[in-house]
């Protein structure tokens, strides 16, 4: 175990290296019961609102595959208060900004993508939609110092792809964080990742065009002015097909448990390849 700039828990690249507790709830505090209980009763929500055919919500195609977000949630809780004036950067079919609704924070959601979740959103007056447009990919339409937190949940490894750039988009929500606010980073892909190794010579699966290591993450973190607070690695079996192998169980809290606990069994001797980082930075205060 090392520590990175700002004192950050990280620890070396290498496969087979000793990593973190990765497994779902892991990370130094367990989850409060109460607001696992909500958690899980979101996921389940989201599920059912990709069974009722809402748009682009593979992520959702069985409980097991939501449960990816479990440990995103708790690791949301930890470091961003309920109330806080959040920006969901990148928000897509919405996902995320309807756990943020749900969840009592008040959310801004900003996509290049249509309003397309508007209809199953959770009402609250407090929630925003800002559209972007791909023909200004890095500058976001905020203030200075508007939030006090900003998530990239699947957004910033893609960026490059529509004329924007890693550090450019780094640079602005740090722009946009008010001293001491939190940025969480999440589906962030790992260089040697197993999955999108195997995915790269599968005719039309996809697959992550950039990919990165936690050298790369201190980089750019660094560059943006931010302290780098945490970094992990996460995700050792493929969650968004779960629903072809569990069939009828699909949706079953059981199936999803055993998943879980197969997932987080595996992190810790094949962490090194696992799918993704996660990372948890913050803007200086001052």
């Amino acid at each position: 175990m090392t520590r990175g700039p700002g004192g950050a828990r990280t620890g070396p690249d290498e496969p087979g290296a000793r990593p973190r507790d990765t497994r779902p709830g892991a990370g130094g505090v367990r989850p409060d019961h109460r607001t696992d209980r909500q958690d899980r009763a979101i996921l389940a929500e989201l599920a059912a609102h990709a069974r009722a055919g809402m748009p682009e919500m593979l992520q959702f195609g069985s409980l097991a595959s939501a449960h990816q977000y479990l440990p995103l949630y708790r690791l949301w809780r930890r470091n961003v208060p309920a109330g806080a004036e959040v920006l969901d950067w990148g928000a897509g079919n919405g996902h995320f900004s309807y756990f943020l609704v749900r969840g009592g924070w008040r959310a801004t959601g900003f996509s290049f993508m249509p309003f397309l979740y508007e209809p199953w959103l959770p009402k609250a007056p407090a929630y925003r939609y800002v559209p972007g447009s791909e023909s200004e990919p890095v500058k976001l339409p905020f203030a200075d110092a508007s939030f006090d937190a900003v998530a990239s949940i699947g957004v910033l490894e893609h960026v490059r792809e529509t004329g924007g750039n890693e550090p450019g988009s780094l640079g602005e929500i740090a722009r946009v964080l008010r001293s001491g606010g939190t940025f969480v980073c999440w589906h962030f892909p790992n260089r040697w990742s197993w999955i999108d190794s195997i995915a790269r010579h599968v005719p039309g699966k996809h697959r992550h065009l950039y990919r990165y290591t936690r050298g790369d993450i201190r980089k750019l973190v660094a560059d943006a002015g931010l302290e780098l607070l945490e970094t992990r690695r996460y995700g050792v079996i493929p969650r968004n097909n779960a629903h072809r192998l569990l069939g009828p169980a699909r949706d079953a809290t059981w199936a999803a448990n055993l998943w879980d606990a197969l997932d987080g069994a595996l992190s810790w001797p094949l962490n090194g390849i696992a799918q993704n980082h996660c990372f948890v930075a913050r803007r200086p205060v001052g």
